[in-house]
């Protein structure tokens, strides 16, 4: 067993391998604070025959019991994986992809098993350490080592792996890895703040990333096996020589066609021309002739945009697409917007519910729930394919947390706006980009259905083309400039700031130089799209949707909650029945009533402050008789609150019999005389009407006496 460690922002961090999991190539046991994650590197004998890819596969794998808590539901174990951790394991495989070896085809299986969680220390950084770790302790071919830490942003200055008190107070979310040389991924959530700032913290981040990939350089010294030999076959010379050059010609004429599937269409069309052309003479390498066709075009493409700076569209490195904007598309919604730039377009439909429709968390995280909540979808045809519609995969749900991260800055707090809020992306059509193109269609619907955001948010896609010590930025890329490009940068913003950032690069890290000229080129670009959408819709609409239910709060005493809901929920499930409204109380006494027809809702608030009502002495209520004694009548006064109308105080003159003055259901005016120790309410009728002429003293008095009768029988009945 050795155990590596170091100081990290006054707590310890230590790399453990050798004790646990050691029929795993590599093994490592990652601790920070209370928070243990085992992650294990795994790789197959022999490669994968008939592939052209790297099939390596991440698995994130949370425990309820990391803290302390069983899982819900009848099986009463993990079922599949939550948001966060399909999250954490795109984190981890972003970190890593770049840095294998070309040609290498072997199977890689890396699992992060969460067995402790401190919530000051999150461990999805410990995942990216520690499956880096065991990458480059084992005989598997790894260009690392690679460490990640979070940056924070509190009160201007960078903050190393901040704890849950400094995240609260942060102004951004930064999950940052990379080499000693190099940064290899961002993802970040940010409170609009100036890309200075995110510059300063990439920077800070990245000082410490080089200590912790320092401790892991010494385990390999230590404990590090030798490494597979990877056989990366050379393509035949004379077979290179005979087809590149005219396939060069023909491809640079398909890469100047704009529209997407006719490019595509005719890229298709030269490599099956160029397979059949040259199969019967080299009747063996056909596998090599067609990555002869993929490495020409991708030389094309990149020395199209380098030597003459002409990207495959025609357009400038900085230029974008065309854009246009619609909103009210759909008739019933709350609020939707088509976005539309190039061949990306993508709908979103804004909905507003009550808050007892939040989404309720159930994993690793302190938070149990979420009002805002963004849902991301990809169908086949948004591509030209015929495919199945299954449930989101890892894609579509990181896409779809990037937007919302977007756009979260944005929305108005609780308190101000009462409201879960659900956006759903549809992907109608995609060329590059529909993450960033659902921020903005996102933000439209928003003002169209009139939540009060902050500001408009966009969103842009950077690309980068590196040759050597050429390097051209590009702004809004399109699919193909993705593949065959180096970096895959989305930047989203509003006019005051950024609000998310996330890198992917295919290359072994870029230079602060090249991401502050890409940061400086995404804000120009975003903000150009700003204007656009703020021609289609400048602010939010100042009044909700008619479709959309009207929220009205009241705060009610803590004590009264019990008034409202009613014995086994039956006071308030009856309001809900007469009025159609939709009722939230919180534990701390606010009620928000959702209605869709506001007389409605105003009739549900009347019949709730009117339950909460105390009823006050001296007061005058028209109440309805609920029952009837020979000694009185007891009166509703008020929903839940009724007094005794004694028999005595019925009428000035002697009553014999309570059904001579009222009977069961009148509606009769009443006034309280007192409320006693014990809460009951005596009432009477005959303080309200007028005493008769010549109403002897006597008389008054055997009132007196009866007042003492009303007394004893209720006193005997108590």
């Amino acid at each position: 067993m050795q155990i590596y460690d170091l100081e990290l922002q006054g707590r310890k961090m230590t790399l453990e391998t050798g004790r646990l999991a050691k029929q795993a190539s590599g093994a490592v046991l990652m601790r920070y604070g209370d928070t243990v994650v085992l992650v294990t590197a795994t790789v197959s004998d022999e490669p994968r025959e008939g592939i052209d890819f790297f099939p390596m596969t991440v698995d994130y794998e949370e425990r309820l019991y990391a803290v302390g808590r069983i899982p819900g539901g009848f099986i009463k174990r993990e079922g599949r994986p939550t948001e966060r951790a399909i999250l954490g394991c795109r984190l981890t495989d972003r970190s890593l992809r770049p840095l294998f070896p070309k040609g290498f085809h072997h199977s890689v299986h890396i699992v992060s098993t969460v067995l402790s969680m401190d919530q000051d220390c999150p461990p999805e950084p410990l995942s990216i350490i520690g499956a880096s770790a065991a990458l480059s302790i084992s005989k598997i071919p790894f260009a690392g080592p690679v460490a990640a830490v979070i940056v924070g942003l509190v009160d201007g200055e960078p903050v190393i792996n901040p704890t849950r008190e400094e995240a609260d107070k942060s102004d951004l979310h930064l999950m940052l890895a990379g080499t000693k040389e190099a940064v290899m991924m961002v993802e970040a959530g940010a409170k609009e703040i100036d890309r200075a700032d995110v510059l300063k913290c990439i920077q800070a981040g990245h000082e410490v990333i080089k200590n912790i990939v320092s401790v892991q350089e010494q385990m390999v010294a230590d404990t590090g096996q030798p490494k597979i030999e990877v056989e990366v076959s050379e393509l035949p010379e004379d077979l290179v020589n005979a087809v590149e050059g005219d396939l060069k010609d023909e491809i640079t004429t398909a890469l100047h066609i704009n529209e997407k599937q006719e490019r595509e269409e005719k890229l298709a069309l030269i490599k099956t021309r160029l397979v059949e052309d040259y199969l019967e003479r080299f009747p063996e390498n056909e596998v090599e002739l067609r990555k002869i066709f993929e490495n020409t075009l991708k030389s094309t493409m990149r020395e199209l945009v380098v030597t003459k700076g002409m990207r495959a569209d025609g357009r400038n490195p900085e230029e974008i697409r065309p854009i246009t904007c619609e909103i009210s598309t759909l008739p019933r919604t709350h609020g939707s917007a088509i976005f539309t730039r190039g061949q990306t377009q993508v709908l979103n439909i804004c909905t507003l519910s009550a808050l007892r429709d939040v989404q309720i968390l159930d994993g690793l995280g302190i938070e149990e729930s979420k009002r805002f909540i963004h849902h991301y979808n990809f169908p086949p045809y948004s591509v030209g394919e015929a495919g199945f519609m299954r449930g989101p995969g890892r894609r579509e749900i990181g896409h779809g947390a990037l937007a919302e991260r977007a756009l979260e800055a944005v929305v108005p707090e609780e308190d101000d706006f009462p409201y879960t809020i659900r956006l759903v992306s549809e992907v109608l059509e995609s060329n590059g980009s529909t993450s960033m193109a659902s921020v903005c269609s996102g933000s439209l619907s928003m003002m169209d259905t009139g939540v009060p955001i902050k500001r408009a948010v966009a969103g842009i896609a950077m690309g980068l083309i590196k040759e050597g010590d050429e390097v051209v930025v590009l702004s809004d890329i399109q699919g193909l400039e993705d593949f065959l490009g180096d970096m895959d940068f989305k930047v989203a913003g509003t006019e005051k700031g950024i609000t998310a950032l996330q890198m992917d690069i295919k290359i072994k890290g870029i230079s602060d130089q090249i991401l502050e000229s890409a940061l400086e080129q995404a804000d120009r670009g975003y903000k150009h799209i700003l204007g656009i959408m703020n021609e289609a819709i400048g602010s939010p609409r100042e009044e909700l949707s008619p479709n959309a239910p009207r929220m009205i709060k009241i705060q009610i005493d803590v004590d009264k909650i019990r008034d409202v809901i009613g014995p086994g929920g039956r006071m308030i499930n009856k309001i809900i029945a007469d009025t159609g409204v939709d009722i939230n109380i919180e534990p701390d006494g606010r009620v928000f009533i959702a209605a869709v027809d506001p007389e409605m809702g105003k009739k549900a608030q009347k019949t709730i402050e009117t339950l909460v009502k105390d009823v006050e002495p001296g007061e005058i209520y028209t109440g309805k008789v609920t029952r009837v004694e020979r000694y009185g009548a007891f009166v509703e006064l008020l929903p839940g609150k009724e007094g005794l109308l004694h028999i005595s105080h019925l009428d000035h003159h002697r009553v014999e019999k309570t059904e001579d003055v009222v009977n069961l259901g009148d509606a009769i005016e009443v006034k309280v005389l007192d409320i006693d120790d014990k809460g009951r309410i005596n009432l009477s009728r005959k303080a309200l009407l007028k005493r008769p002429e010549g109403m002897s003293e006597e008389s008054k008095g055997r009132s007196g006496s009866d007042r003492n009768d009303r007394n004893r029988s209720r006193n005997r009945r108590s």
